[in-house]
This record gives C-alpha cells, structure tokens and sequence, in this order.
C-alpha cells in the first residue's frame, strides 16, 4: 500500500536527498557547538563569605584523609608531590579522575614520580567529585588556605 508521501520521496533524486540531510546534520551541529562555546559550565563548588557548600567541605575533609599527606595542606604541593592547584589550571576534570584513580607513573633517570592508583579505595572514588570541587576552588582562588567553614542549611 503506497501513500502519496512514499511516492513523492522516491520520485526525489538520491543527490538532492543526501545533500539536504548533510545540510541539516551541519546546521544540526553549529547550532549545538554555538550553544555548548555561549554557555560557560557551572562550576562545582559554591564558596561565599569564606564558607563552603557541603560538598566541597566533605572534599576538603577527604583530600586531607586521602591526598595531604603527599600532595601537602591545601593542594599546595610538596618536595616529592606536585602543586594540585597548579595543577588544575592545566588539567580537565576527566584527566584529573583518570589520574586519582589508575594512578600515574613518570620514572625516568631524573625523575621518580608515581601517584598510587585510588580506584580501589571506596572513600576517594564516592567522594571524587567533592575532592575535585575543593581542589577547583582552591585553583581558581575562590577558596584560600586552611579550614574552611560550611554553610549552614
């Protein structure tokens, strides 16, 4: 049972059809990069007056659990582990969880660093997101050294 439609669209040429969907799927994808270049992504973390949303305050109490002890107070850095707020100016969220969780090595004959995988340690990976928002916030300078304050509910 033919429609009007199915004989209309096959009296199309094949040429004419392909070039008008390569058309929409271009339009298509400059109207989605215009809207993904105008939007800028929110940030994780909320830091007012000093104080810290509760997410990235369990960040701040899980990277000195987990993190500090190499990477030093603050994500400042150490003689043997690097500056993370540094860091994070150069790095995106994905190389960052990439990182914390398989680890990382660089041994050659000047340099002998390795970051131990977190993949397996439960509290780093159900609390990377909040690691990484304190981190963040401490890149971007909205968060200055030491203990910061929650917000109350």
């Amino acid at each position: 049972m033919e429609t009007w439609m199915f004989r209309r669209l096959t009296t199309i040429p094949r040429h004419f059809l392909a070039r008008t969907a390569c058309a929409v799927l271009l339009a298509t994808s400059c109207l989605s990069m215009a809207n993904a270049t105008d939007a800028t992504p929110a940030k994780p973390y909320v830091v007012k007056d000093g104080h810290v949303d509760m997410n990235t305050y369990k960040g701040y109490l899980y990277y000195g659990d987990q993190c500090m002890r190499c990477h030093g107070p603050d994500g400042a850095g150490s003689s043997y582990a690097p500056n993370l707020t540094q860091s994070l100016k150069v790095m995106s969220k994905e190389d960052v969880e990439n990182t914390i969780i398989n680890g990382r090595k660089h041994v050659d004959s000047s340099n002998d660093k390795v970051m131990p995988a977190f993949g397996t340690n439960e509290d780093v990976v159900e609390n990377i997101d909040n690691i990484y928002a304190y981190l963040l916030a401490r890149s971007d300078g909205a968060l200055g050294r030491g203990h910061p304050e929650h917000m109350k509910p």
